[in-house]
């Protein structure tokens, strides 16, 4: 846990654009038909059951597929967090290898000042996307709270270091259906982690022993 603390500290600061050592290709931003949208694959098709998009415009459907893309960066960061953190637990070099237990109870033993580390870091991330994305809450109508940028694609945080970002328009909503996807699968992984271990208060890892 000691060395994923940490590194998923920086990752995560990375990936929400914080320190981003190269901008990425700009894709058009989409139309938001939310038939035409990256995400939706047979069989399901477009999956709405309480009709959330039915009853938003375009820009309350950005805020949140803007929503659902951080969300999910952050689960999966986090399932590989608690893979990694139950696995070198004990023989880290980080916190003297005093962080022991189910990855739920490791940011609890951890020192003060990493979590002055860890607000620092991701309130420097949040700052970063919340420029880049939403509309300066001066210039936003007070019966709009949250509003993203016209010309802001969501999820496009200007991060691709390895320069991954499909140009052509279509390879691109393939590449950002498979984020989505991993995701979503995420998500569910993550909350699913977190019942397990407060259930038996064992660590994943344990349970495939």
């Amino acid at each position: 846990m000691k060395f994923i603390a940490a590194s998923l500290l920086l990752s995560s600061a990375a990936a929400f654009n914080a320190f981003a050592p190269k901008k990425a290709a700009k894709v058009a931003v989409p139309t938001y038909n939310v038939e035409d949208l990256p995400g939706i694959l047979a069989p399901v098709g477009f999956f709405d059951p309480l009709g959330f998009a039915a009853k938003a415009d375009e820009a309350t459907l950005k805020r949140y597929r803007e929503a659902e893309l951080a969300h999910g960066r952050v689960s999966m960061l986090a399932v590989v967090g608690f893979f990694v953190g139950e696995k070198v637990e004990g023989s880290s070099f980080l916190f003297d290898a005093s962080i022991k237990g189910p990855a739920i109870s490791h940011l609890a033993q951890v020192p003060g000042e990493f979590w002055a580390l860890l607000a620092i870091g991701i309130g420097a991330a949040e700052q970063s996307r919340a420029e880049l994305g939403w509309v300066d809450p001066k210039d936003t109508p007070f019966d709009r709270p949250g509003l993203l940028k016209e010309d802001y694609s969501p999820g496009d945080l200007n991060f691709d270091p390895l320069s991954l970002k499909p140009e052509d328009p279509e390879e691109f909503k393939i590449m950002a259906t498979k984020e989505l996807q991993h995701g979503r699968l995420a998500m569910l992984a993550a909350a699913g982690f977190m019942a397990q271990e407060l259930v038996d208060g064992k660590g994943i890892i344990e349970h495939f022993a």
